[in-house]
């Protein structure tokens, strides 16, 4: 099991707090069947990594729900607020168990992982590297969608997520892109991160 980060109470948003939950939880799914199904293991750790964030806000989930409860009336209106937040983070380490698999070496059968290769989008971790021409380039300005087929779910920025990042987001030398396309696309995406194409 995930540790829960040390962190300290500040008053945030339950509703955001849950949003942003479940936005992770689907991620996880996604990455988790990606990394199983292409054996790969950077998917795989970077889901165990989300694991913790999940077990995180769901530690500030609670918190809120608890000191927003003033009276009985209160705490009966907020009792569905843990338990949704609980249904997240079961969602979550259902997730970190299917990356374990990969991570434990434990492998699929391989006419499974032929079927879904031919599948037209797959999911894919790419890191930017400092040669790279994508460096401070704002994700509309690329227009990935429409010249390679792929389109950004989101950015890992140190230990910060940003989760389905704005158009005006920038891009930022080793910013971890996770992304969804086709594998030609995601290819070329890859090259231009490691600076191997000047442009797409």
């Amino acid at each position: 099991m995930a540790d829960i980060e040390k962190v300290e109470y500040k008053p945030i948003s339950v509703r955001d707090l849950l949003i942003e939950v479940k936005d992770i939880s689907e991620l996880m799914i996604d990455l988790a069947y990606s990394a199983a199904l292409f054996d790969n293991e950077e998917l795989a750790e970077e889901v165990m990594d989300l694991e913790k964030q999940v077990k995180t806000l769901t530690y500030l989930i609670n918190m809120n729900a608890m000191l927003a409860a003033r009276d009985a009336e209160d705490a009966e209106a907020l009792v569905g607020v843990p338990m949704v937040a609980s249904s997240a983070e079961k969602i979550s380490d259902a997730a970190a168990d299917i990356a374990t698999i990969v991570l434990k070496d434990i492998r699929i059968h391989p006419i499974i992982r032929d079927v879904f290769r031919k599948v037209e989008e797959q999911l894919a971790r790419i890191k930017i590297e400092s040669i790279s021409f994508l460096i401070s380039k704002r994700i509309d300005e690329l227009k990935l969608a429409a010249e390679i087929g792929v389109n950004i779910l989101a950015i890992r920025r140190g230990k910060r997520w940003i989760l389905d990042p704005e158009d005006e987001e920038i891009i930022q030398e080793e910013d971890i892109l996770i992304v969804r396309g086709t594998q030609k696309g995601i290819e070329e995406l890859g090259k231009a991160a490691k600076g191997k194409l000047k442009e797409l």
